[in-house]
């Protein structure tokens, strides 16, 4: 009969990831200690990308995954006639790079809004962990399916939502977001300037900055250019769970 599997406590995961302190957000629980050294060996962590630089761009050729470990990312489209289109901002912990999955080429640019360092999986070697790791299969799985979710949800503010709800949304999900990973959920920095949350929430940017000023006035933020602090989150929230309006 063979011994017991030995679960490694979360700790030892985040010394074993060079004290990395997302290991509750990355990596599966109850790996074991060779799981999670056979998982480390094939993790590549390169130099920290500056602010304006790009993790990729359109169109190149890539086969790894990412997980944003410091900072944020910003990913958008871009147009023929030079216009872009943000399609999704992206914070410690959260997975990049499936764009590429499909064709092995990127179909959106993904770039650093401040200094920032990720850990990059290649593909090859990430299939073959897989394989041995079940618990990693299906933390991947997880991740990818928060994704699309995210990707849905997104379809339905834009469809569907005011301007006031498409930002008291986005601000709910930041609080979310960051509560996740153990920061303030009602004071916190903005990584993007009011022209990206304009562009990805498909407003224009003097409606972004007229809405900040409402919320202000309404009692719900008090805002010091990108510290956004939340005066009444259940107020808030309770403006994106309005009942969508019927044509």
């Amino acid at each position: 009969m063979s011994a017991p599997r030995q679960s490694l406590d979360i700790q030892t995961i985040k010394i074993s990831c060079e004290l990395c302190s997302l290991a509750e957000l990355c990596l599966p629980r109850g790996l074991n200690e060779a799981e999670v050294r056979e998982l480390d060996e094939i993790v590549k962590r390169g130099r920290p990308i500056q602010r304006g630089k790009h993790l990729y761009r359109m169109s190149d050729q890539d086969h790894s995954l990412y997980l944003v470990r410091t900072g944020s990312f910003k990913s958008y489209l871009s147009t023929d006639d030079g216009d872009e289109q943000v399609v999704g901002f992206h914070l410690p912990g959260e997975l990049v790079g499936l764009d590429a999955f499909e064709t092995g080429r990127h179909t959106c640019s993904t770039m650093a809004m401040e200094t920032s360092t990720v850990c990059e999986l290649p593909g090859e070697k990430l299939n073959h962990v897989c394989r041995s790791v079940p618990g990693l299969h299906n933390q991947l799985q997880s991740l990818i399916g928060k994704e699309i979710s995210a990707d849905h949800s997104m379809l339905l503010l834009l469809g569907k939502k005011s301007a006031e709800e498409r930002l008291a949304s986005f601000l709910v999900s930041l609080s979310r977001r960051f509560s996740e990973r153990s920061f303030s959920p009602v004071e916190f920095n903005l990584c993007m300037s009011r022209q990206d949350i304009g562009n990805y929430l498909g407003l224009a940017v003097e409606t972004i900055s007229r809405l900040f000023a409402r919320f202000q006035e309404d009692n719900l933020l008090a805002v010091d250019r990108r510290l956004i602090k939340i005066k009444d989150l259940p107020r808030l929230k309770s403006l994106v769970s309005r009942p969508t309006k019927k044509d």
